[in-house]
């Protein structure tokens, strides 16, 4: 049981680590709000063919909790996946690999200033290692750069990125007790829907770029794997060994999104990505001993 448990938050991690590289494979052959709306199109085509019947049987609560589903798609799925996408025409597949990793801090932080969840050392002394490990990432290893917070475009929209998904993780508290097929398929579906506004404005302003073959793999591959097999997988692993021995497992995506980044698409890896990295993981195991 454990070791399938493992296997199942593996290819979740490995799944969230490729959404990266696909994001940057699909640069000059697919727009990114594009790349979005398709994405989730597909996705909820998928689910559309299995949770129907379970999403009628739930109705009742999804009606009722309807702006809280709608706003997690909106905010969680569509609105981090275009600032990505975005970012990623202007900055390195490795360097939003890294800066990823500051979700679970930003987590962290919010839950103590919002909820005053008290906050042992090792946290603290690991919110600070992860923020310097990703504050090094955007700033390409130049303290002076850092100083005058003079950050890449892509950068500065993965970080907000970043503030984006952890906001959606930490609103999660007041999910309403759904099934997770319905729970999905709801907040595809207000993904999709959150994505269309952006896509006009993107063909209307003619910076779209229709799919070629490798866009439409892409967009094919993001639509499967980063938005359905990992959400199902990470379901599953939750429900075989715990949340808190589950979460510990986001870990590996910074290390698969690098090493992903530089096999597949040859890109360089600095010492300072190499710091960053080990500022990052060893960060995240301090804040994550410091729970214990």
């Amino acid at each position: 049981m454990i070791i399938r448990a493992y296997l199942f938050l593996t290819v979740t991690t490995l799944c969230w680590g490729a959404n990266a590289v696909a994001g940057k494979l699909a640069v000059g052959h697919i727009s990114p709000m594009l790349l979005t709306s398709l994405r989730w199109a597909m996705a909820v085509s998928i689910l559309a063919a299995f949770t129907g019947p379970q999403v009628k049987r739930d109705w009742p609560v999804i009606r009722r909790h309807l702006p809280l589903l709608a706003g997690y798609g909106m905010v969680g799925f569509a609105g981090f996946n275009i600032l990505l996408y975005s970012a990623l025409g202007h900055t390195t597949a490795i360097n939003v690999a890294i800066e990823q990793a500051g979700v679970p801090m930003v987590i962290f932080l919010a839950n103590f200033l919002l909820f005053r969840i008290r906050a042992s050392l090792a946290q603290v002394a690991g919110f600070a290692f992860t923020l310097a490990g990703v504050a090094l990432t955007a700033s390409g290893g130049s303290l002076a750069r850092l100083i005058a917070l003079e950050l890449n475009r892509g950068d500065a929209l993965m970080l907000v990125a970043v503030l984006c998904y952890a906001g959606y993780t930490v609103s999660l508290r007041y999910k309403p007790d759904l099934h997770w097929q319905s729970m999905i398929t709801v907040m595809a579906a207000s993904a999709f829907l959150t994505s269309l506004p952006f896509t006009a404005w993107e063909i209307t302003s003619g910076s779209a770029i229709r799919p070629d073959a490798t866009g439409w793999t892409v967009a094919a591959f993001t639509a499967v794997f980063p938005s359905l097999v990992s959400q199902v997988m990470f379901i599953k692993g939750n429900e075989l060994i715990g949340s808190n021995r589950a979460g510990l497992f986001i870990n590996l995506v910074p290390i698969f999104g690098t090493l992903m980044s530089v096999l597949i698409l040859g890109e360089t890896l600095h010492l300072y990505h190499v710091i960053a990295l080990a500022l990052v993981l060893g960060g995240i195991g301090l804040a994550e001993r410091g729970k214990r």
